[in-house]
């Protein structure tokens, strides 16, 4: 907790974000030291004159025990870079948030998470496209990822609740805060069937420049971001823009050429992203067709030292398994037996003839310490 408190110290003060933060980690070596600094070293860490004085006024006018009291009070969790429960796929992305603020729970089946977003001026079919590929993805045990705000995000996240399933909501304003207000019974349905998340300090009020930004954490979250209805000047390509940037893939549902609501997706689907039909175009494309059997034998059979052995010698080249046996020292049996239940927790994929690959969540290979 002594150490927590200057993570969200330094997320409250005004520019200084995560480029910045990590140069106060190189330089200190924690931000314990760096909020303590002097002005000389901390210029030398890299902070201009601005984020100097911001946190020289921060440094007086700051109660900080009064800030993790409030946090405490309201339920919130705090995690940071320093944590191991820090979202894998979020954690990979250019310029992660330092600090998330969660109202609610993350589990680990929410790495299995598509985004589905659009515009807030939905027509009925925008509506009605998304409440069907959101409630598709719940049943199918994907987490649905949108940003609560009216319109398409609205839908897909009353949807996943409808369903069953886990839904988890990026706000451009404290978790405190519930942006737009008619959206706070669905927001506390969130966070008992999912959670809220947001980058930005307890109190924040939804100003228009927190939302672009709050965008790449709605795509980093997931494994690919679903257009579902966006005219042009839609922020939903702004995830669009984000989740090709992050190396997540890109869905577009199509829409009525002589539509304007339609222009963003369509234009999208002409430059190369995936047209939607139907949830399965999704889940093919992510691998994402067993996600339930894969929950089921993640939670029932734990990581041992058979898996790291092999998984030492997996890659992206397919390698049969043969081969592995003679590199581990494995009988065939056993190996061919944990390669099954491997491939069903979505750690490696066999592509044919008995060899196999590791698989790559979000771009990044999975790998067990």
């Amino acid at each position: 907790m002594a150490d927590l408190r200057y993570w969200v110290a330094f997320n409250i003060v005004p520019h200084i974000g995560p480029a910045k933060v990590q140069a106060l980690l190189d330089y200190f070596g924690d931000l314990a030291t760096a909020w303590k600094a002097d002005v000389h070293d901390l210029r030398q860490a890299g902070l201009d004159r601005r984020a100097v004085n911001n946190l020289l006024a921060a440094r007086k006018s700051l109660d900080l025990d009064a800030e993790l009291a409030k946090i405490a009070r309201l339920g919130v969790r705090v995690l940071t870079w320093a944590d191991e429960d820090y979202p894998p796929l979020l954690r990979n992305i250019y310029h992660p948030p330092p600090v998330l603020y969660v109202r609610g729970e993350l589990r680990p089946e929410d790495e299995w998470a598509v985004a589905v977003v659009g515009t807030r001026r939905a027509t009925a079919y925008g509506k009605e496209a998304a409440r069907v590929i959101a409630a598709d993805l719940a049943r199918n045990g994907v987490t649905v990822v949108s940003g609560l705000a009216r319109g398409i995000d609205a839908q897909a996240h009353k949807a996943a609740l409808d369903a069953g399933g886990r839904t988890i909501a990026v706000l451009g304003c404290g978790v405190d805060r519930v942006y737009p207000p008619e959206h706070r019974k669905l927001a506390e349905a969130i966070a008992a069937q999912g959670a809220l998340i947001s980058e930005y300090a307890l109190g924040t009020p939804p100003e228009s420049s927190n939302f672009p930004p709050r965008n790449r954490i709605i795509s980093g979250l997931s494994l690919g971001v679903v257009i579902v209805e966006a005219g042009m000047g839609s922020g939903a390509l702004i995830t669009a823009d984000y989740a090709a940037e992050q190396g997540r893939e890109v869905f577009a549902v199509p829409g009525n050429i002589f539509n304007r609501s339609s222009e963003g997706c369509n234009a999208l689907i002409r430059d190369g992203a995936h047209p939607v039909l139907g949830v399965n175009d999704i889940l093919e494309v992510l691998n994402l067709t067993m996600v339930s059997q894969q929950a089921e034998v993640r939670a029932v059979v734990p990581e041992n030292e058979t898996e790291a052995r092999l998984l030492s010698y997996i890659t992206s080249e397919p390698i049969h398994v043969d081969e592995l046996g003679r590199r581990t020292g494995l009988p065939i049996a056993q190996v061919s037996s944990t390669l099954a239940l491997m491939e069903l927790k979505g750690m490696v994929r066999q592509v044919g003839g008995m060899n196999y690959v590791l698989v790559r969540e979000g771009g990044v290979d999975y790998i067990v310490d």
